[in-house]
């Protein structure tokens, strides 16, 4: 098995997202949990660029152990002279400078010749040499330069010394057949290759980098430069996660020293300290790439995991798959939730329970553990419905005296009441109260979100009492307080005309 190294440039090419700007705490937390990830490489930043990231990439170099440490400079001295100040005190440092090769930026940006850039990419990796042995050579837009000028820089700076030459794709432009075939005849091409590694560099403006990376792994790379969710300039880089586990899932003969179980962890760490939020569809750390909620998917998954995730989540550090409960699920994945939070139904109950679920489920978008277990709180209170809402309309509102119209079930009979009240709950009450003409007295009335959101299920309690003092409790829950709180009120009138019939 072929060794590929993975280059982590989270803190250098990811940190250039924009919007995103660490602080030096922030930066050796994250290289921390890089090194427990068990990266080859911590690209740890640009020192040149300000004197907070100097002392950002000097702190992760006294302080994370493990990885090679590399810092990145411009092919200028002054940058490679700032680049070793900050990393001198790491256990394995490596200094990474870079030119542009393309026509494009020799002519547009670095207003050069081809053979300028040539005698500056090799003076700059003969400098860096003076100070460390381990020194990458970037060809920036490595992809877009000419094939034969690109061959003649690379073999000038592995004579220099250089131990790394990395083919950026920067703009994302490649094709993964072509980038592999690039990679295969570089190969081919360069007299001196043996003598160094070639790595690759690729961003997503087309959404091929992990493709883009895979390919050249295949072709010949041994070093792979990427970032945790993908962070980096426009569309990001190739994402580390995906590559890794893309490696280990279809068992590719080349060996990866990540601890896998670390990615999750180091994922959500990462989005934390960026405030970059992760996708929900985003592959392998997504929320939704363990989630399944087509009841199709979750009877298969519920089976055999294997039938619908080609991924064990546990490699990663996520603890187990996650079956979203919503429009689309069935009953297999409903019982098995109810069966997890200790509710065995009888065929009839469940059946019910799941009707209302179905209900519930049409109102909001995703149902909690909650919802179910305030669903079947409801379904197994076995309270005869003497009194049945059947209708309710509440007019309320500023400038408007509240009004409430209900129309109530008595063995098939009709009981319509219409009441004003203080507010629309009240109004609702009085129009109840008016209709089953019960002696009773309201003791307490309360409302609670049982979950979070604007579509939260609202769970109404109300206590009465009958004149011997007989405490009657109901409850009810739905995304509709108002509907909840008329409910619970019947309920509970229900329960004392109950007690009073035995």
């Amino acid at each position: 098995m072929g060794k590929v190294y993975i280059f982590d440039t989270t803190l250098r090419d990811g940190e250039q997202t924009p919007g995103v700007n660490l602080n030096k705490e922030e930066k050796l937390e994250i290289a921390k949990q890089l090194a427990k990830l068990n990266v080859d490489i911590i690209e740890a930043g640009f020192p040149i660029a300000s004197p907070g990231e100097f002392e950002a990439v000097k702190n992760i170099a006294e302080n994370v152990k493990g990885p090679i440490i590399a810092a990145l400079a411009r092919a200028i001295p002054l940058d490679i002279d700032r680049a070793w100040e900050a990393i001198k005190y790491a256990e394995s440092p490596r200094i990474h400078t870079f030119i542009a090769t393309s026509d494009i930026h020799i002519e547009k940006k670095l207003k050069k010749t081809r053979d300028e850039v040539l005698e500056q990419a090799v003076s700059a990796v003969r400098y860096a040499k003076r100070y460390c042995s381990d020194v990458e050579f970037s060809a920036e837009d490595a992809v877009r330069s000419d094939f034969n000028f690109l061959c003649k820089v690379f073999e000038a700076v592995i004579d220099a010394g250089a131990t790394v030459i990395n083919v950026p794709d920067t703009v994302g432009y490649a094709l993964p057949w072509e980038f592999g075939e690039l990679i295969k005849k570089l190969k081919e091409n360069i007299k001196n290759i043996d003598k160094a590694i070639i790595s690759v560099h690729c961003h997503n403006d087309l959404g091929l980098a992990t493709a883009n990376s895979l390919s050249a792994i295949i072709n010949g790379a041994e070093q792979v430069e990427c970032t945790i969710n993908g962070l980096g300039e426009r569309a990001g880089n190739a994402a580390m996660e995906e590559l890794v586990v893309a490696i280990k899932v279809r068992r590719l003969p080349y060996e990866i020293g990540i601890r896998t179980e670390e990615i999750y962890k180091t994922s959500k760490l990462v989005s934390n300290l960026t405030g970059v939020i992760i996708q929900p569809n985003k592959a392998v750390v997504g929320e939704n790439a363990f989630a399944h909620e087509s009841g199709i998917h979750q009877h298969g998954v519920i089976q055999d995991p294997s039938t619908y995730e080609i991924i064990d989540p546990k490699m990663i550090g996520i603890p187990e798959n996650r079956i979203v409960l919503g429009k689309h699920s069935g009953k297999h994945a409903f019982e098995k939730r109810l069966q997890e939070l200790g509710y065995s139904l009888p065929p009839e109950q469940l059946e019910e329970a799941f009707r209302k679920f179905k209900e519930l489920a049409d109102k909001k978008k995703e149902i909690t553990d909650k919802d179910i277990e305030a669903l079947v709180s409801n379904q197994i209170r076995l309270i005869p419905e003497y009194y049945k809402l059947t209708h309710l309309q509440v007019v309320s509102g500023i400038g408007i005296v509240p009004t409430a119209t209900v129309i109530l079930s008595e063995d098939g009979e009709e009981i319509k009441s219409v009441e004003i009240g203080n507010g629309p709950v009240d109004a609702v009450y009085k129009a109840i109260a008016k209709a089953v003409k019960i002696t009773h007295n309201l003791e307490d009335f309360s409302l609670k979100s049982v979950t979070g959101g604007t579509d939260a299920l609202g769970e109404a309690m109300v206590k009465i009492s009958d004149k011997e003092g007989n405490i009657f409790v109901g409850r009810a829950t739905s995304t509709d307080v108002i509907e909840a709180s008329a409910t619970a009120y019947l309920r509970a009138l229900n329960q004392l005309i109950m007690f009073k019939k035995t």
